[in-house]
């Protein structure tokens, strides 16, 4: 379940960043690099702070083949794929709440505090798009105040430890989870939901 996990939010980043490179109207190269920055950035990342290294596409080349097969399907298929904010956002937003999952297991398997865990779970779903973003030349979409993005992976990965607290199977812990932060980030878009804007609270 677990890789299988991994495998899946691998492919919905990697069509994440094929989709935003396309926008930006990147040559062949570009688009490959920023699908592969987006898919694998924050699990880099990740595995660099807990001492995991060589980091997990390293170990295992398989994660190299499914980027390059999933940029590959993008192109071709990408006149299919219509309107391309939203299967953008969909990509991503489905990509994070995968991604959440698989940092907080990560953290798990190291023994970690359940707390650390979750921001383990936050920046694996997170700076592979925040990365993908600064090579676009963007403000992160974790900074924007339109966007409920980190939020939805700390929702999620509380969950996750509620859920496991009293005993519940894995499968149904991770479908929940994932859900709740797929589900949140889809209803924060739709109804306009954000942070509080802290430049026009007065104390």
């Amino acid at each position: 379940m677990f890789y299988i996990i991994n495998i899946l939010g691998t492919i919905a980043f990697a069509i994440s960043g094929v989709l935003i490179a396309f926008e930006k109207r990147m040559d062949a190269f570009g688009i490959l690099i920023i699908a592969f920055v987006t898919a694998v950035g924050g699990g880099t990342l990740r595995d660099v702070l807990i001492g995991s290294t060589p980091v997990f596409w390293m170990i295992d080349i398989s994660y190299a083949y499914v980027i390059i097969l999933s940029t590959i399907f993008a192109i071709i298929f990408r006149k299919r794929l219509n309107y391309l904010r939203k299967s953008l956002f969909l990509f991503d937003t489905i990509g994070i709440g995968l991604y959440t999952l698989i940092g907080i297991e990560k953290g798990l398997q190291e023994g970690l505090h359940p707390l650390i865990c979750v921001a383990l779970g936050t920046m694996t779903a997170s700076f592979g798009g925040v990365i993908r973003d600064i090579l676009c030349n963007e403000i992160p979409i974790i900074f924007r105040r339109e966007t409920i993005y980190a939020t939805t992976c700390i929702l999620g990965g509380f969950v996750y430890f509620l859920l496991d607290n009293f005993k519940v199977d894995n499968t149904i812990v991770y479908v929940v989870s994932g859900a709740v932060i797929i589900v949140t980030r889809l209803l924060a878009v739709k109804f306009k939901i954000s942070l509080p804007n802290i430049y026009k609270t007065e104390f």
